[in-house]
């Protein structure tokens, strides 16, 4: 989702909307009626991002946008055709658009004219990944008593924030943990390897495009080459890089987790 914030920012930030076009309001949430005269002339002074939503600010508010599992954003010229499920636009005064596409219709869209870490879908959220705030000590005290699996945690925004399904696999392949391990059975020094692992795992992604560049793509819908250094995930029956070891794969919280099970314990 960095990966995203990063790649539209620049096109939106210090450019005034123009109009909203809504094509299909039958969002995760409906879009309210309001949304285009709320946002029409407003000029975005940043975007930001808190776990998997962006934040666009502007002098009156911020829209808080989240891409559920389908959705996109491409940066586009305003006279470039929509296609099915090409659900809302936001045209700027630079002639770009900013376009959001979900198949699933997961995806949503709201307004606050007040501080937005206050809204209801982001007080609770747990520490980013990348903030001082994460840290071995954090994620030790948060495994405390419980018997959930390791993974299962780490996507949970509760015990921390942005950590996917394929950074967290990727994560615990790092800092030698198996993901089936209960939290509570987490040591100290098994905590510390494993915040390090999420920094440098996440940082590094950020630093080269992300895994596909599925939430933000330009028009020729270029990938992200992170994909290329994986070292588990979706590698299941081939070789691990550390042992040779064939990785396995199971299915754990409805989603696909890899692992070493030599690496990891």
């Amino acid at each position: 989702m960095e990966t995203t914030r990063r790649g539209i920012a620049p096109a939106l930030v210090d450019r005034r909307v123009v109009e909203l076009v809504v094509r299909e309001r039958r969002l995760r949430w409906p879009i309210p009626a309001h949304f285009e005269s709320v946002i029409r002339g407003q000029t975005v002074r940043s975007v930001d991002r808190r776990a998997k939503y962006i934040l666009i600010h502007f002098d009156r508010g911020t829209l808080i946008l989240h891409l559920g599992m389908s959705g996109s954003l491409r940066i586009l010229r305003s006279d470039v055709a929509p296609l099915a499920h090409d659900h809302w636009d936001m045209h700027m005064d630079s002639g770009n658009v900013l376009r959001f596409h979900d198949p699933r219709r997961f995806g949503s869209l709201h307004w606050t004219a007040d501080d937005p870490t206050l809204h209801p879908l982001l007080a609770r959220l747990a520490p980013e990944p990348l903030s001082a705030a994460f840290d071995g000590g954090y994620l030790h005290r948060v495994t405390r008593g419980r018997a959930v699996a390791i993974k299962q945690l780490l996507m949970n925004s509760q015990g921390v924030v942005g950590v996917g399904n394929i950074y967290a696999s990727e994560a615990l392949f790092r800092a030698g943990v198996s993901p089936r391990r209960a939290a509570r059975r987490l040591s100290r020094a098994q905590a510390q390897a494993l915040a390090v692992a999420v920094k440098e795992v996440l940082s590094e992604a950020i630093a080269i495009g992300g895994t596909t560049l599925r939430d933000y793509v330009n028009s020729d819908g270029i990938p992200g080459y992170f994909r290329q250094k994986l070292a588990v995930y979706e590698r299941a029956g081939e070789p691990c890089r550390r042992c040779r070891t064939p990785i396995k794969q199971f299915t754990q919280g409805q989603r696909s987790t890899y692992w070493c099970p030599h690496c990891q314990r």
